[in-house]
């Protein structure tokens, strides 16, 4: 049985602008960096077995206080990045409106087997993330494991523990840094805990867990 607490890296500018994300590698905002810091703060007396991060920048400058505080070097997995968006990163939904609309069209669908030019589909990124718990599950055991990922890869676990459907928008709220505590058990996920975010109080309000493009 391997525990897993998976943590949503903290806020960028584009997380307030809206924007997609994916692949491309966006740092923390002032805000991010203070929310990492209260993230850090909060976990200093409770440390990981490993720690892991997606290799993008905003999910590793995330976990640089538990780095310090734990004195663990993080191991960097790229199978635990956000979904790629293609051709639709660094836009917001009003550009892609006008620039790309037949792609548009289709991503309001929210079909599971649609990618964006250059992206993934939502069965392709859920593939990849599901490996990655298995992967990480496989290796380290009965251990505890604490990775700093995305959104998305969020919304692929709880679909997963749920059995939602891949098509659909997010249903679940995933706050920058909320903590997310989930247990491999004989090939199967379930969640203990899901988006706590306290340590984030008296911080700029978040913008919305919902967004079309994460």
């Amino acid at each position: 049985m391997t525990e897993f607490v998976f943590i949503r890296h903290g806020e960028t500018d584009w997380n307030r602008q809206l924007r997609w994300q994916g692949h491309a590698d966006v740092p923390l905002n002032e805000v991010g960096v203070a929310q990492a810091a209260r993230l850090g703060t909060r976990l200093a007396g409770a440390p990981a077995d490993r720690l892991m991060s997606s290799d993008l920048q905003r999910a590793r400058q995330t976990a640089q206080p538990l780095v310090d505080a734990w004195a663990l070097v993080p191991a960097l997995d790229p199978g635990f990045r956000e979904q790629s968006f293609g051709i639709l990163e660094g836009l917001d939904a009003p550009t892609i409106q006008t620039r790309h609309p037949d792609v548009w069209r289709h991503w309001i669908e929210h079909r599971a087997d649609f990618a964006a030019p250059g992206g993934e589909s939502l069965r392709q990124f859920h593939a990849r993330v599901i490996e990655s718990v298995r992967h990480a599950a496989a290796r380290e055991g009965d251990r505890k494991v604490v990775v700093v990922t995305h959104g998305g890869v969020l919304d692929m676990l709880w679909r997963t523990v749920h059995g939602l459907p891949l098509d659909g928008l997010r249903t679940c709220e995933i706050p920058n840094t909320g903590i997310n505590r989930l247990r491999w058990r004989n090939g199967t996920l379930e969640i203990l805990q899901w988006a706590d975010a306290g340590h984030l109080h008296g911080l700029p309000e978040q913008p919305s867990t919902h967004p079309v493009g994460r």
